[in-house]
């Protein structure tokens, strides 16, 4: 057993988390998991907990480990909340951003680009996933990141839809995130935060629908705050 093995294993769960090759509630199988990485089973414990930790995985007592479950009232909230977040962190990101880092995200986005012209869109969200993250990096906000982390996960696993375009105006919504990650960008290298939030905003009622598309063929009640009720909002508290 090596470090490189749990980081393996470890990454390689996320993966299969986030692309839902394990589908939300499943029940981990630990002695396959550990066989499959040639763990025992305190190390493959102990990324259980780490995985726990991070919202990726449930522990519950005397049944193991279960992949975090996505269920209407854990929907609900991610759809309230997740606006607000990323509106927060686009914003403190233009505030706080390092030239250094702004590389790396660009780097994100080019590989986000190749994986959503290939339409593979497990890659797709994968990378939107980094690219996503890497701004909640730039916020070097410690008490935001974490709910930013959590409800990626969701966000990650609902979007497979979302880069899984079956239509031309579908295709042509993907084409419009790729197009508002380079804005984001350079919103966020300009030191912009005002400009962030509004495309952070468009972005997320960008794929919105199709999001809630993933959760319920028909459409619930459910209190989801828009992107033009955000910006009156906020125009509103100036």
């Amino acid at each position: 057993m090596t470090v490189t093995n749990k980081t393996a294993c470890r990454d390689a769960l996320k993966a299969r988390i986030l692309s839902l090759d394990l589908a939300p509630g499943t029940e981990l199988d630990e002695t396959q998991i550990a066989r499959e990485y040639g763990l025992s089973r305190t190390p493959l414990r102990e990324i259980f907990q780490v995985l726990a930790g991070e919202g990726y995985l449930r522990l519950e007592t005397n049944r193991g480990a279960r992949v975090t479950s996505m269920d209407l009232a854990i929907m609900r909230t991610f759809f309230q909340t997740a606006p607000l977040v990323y509106a927060t962190t686009a914003r403190l990101a233009a505030e706080n951003r390092r030239s250094d880092q702004i590389a790396g995200l660009k780097e994100t986005q080019a590989r986000f680009l190749t994986a959503t012209e290939g339409e593979d869109s497990a890659a797709a969200a994968l990378e939107n996933h980094a690219f996503h993250r890497q701004i909640g990096e730039m916020a070097a906000n410690p008490y935001l990141m974490p709910a930013l982390c959590r409800m990626l996960i969701d966000h990650t696993r609902l979007s497979q839809t979302f880069y899984r375009p079956a239509t031309k105006k579908e295709k042509k919504l993907v084409k419009k995130a790729a197009q508002q990650h380079d804005a984001m960008i350079a919103a966020i290298e300009g030191q912009a935060p005002d400009v962030a939030i509004d495309l952070t905003l468009q972005h997320w009622d960008l794929s919105r629908d199709r999001m809630e598309r993933f959760v319920r063929p028909d459409p619930l009640p459910l209190d989801v705050v828009s992107f033009d009720a955000l910006k009156e909002a906020r125009n509103n508290a100036v």
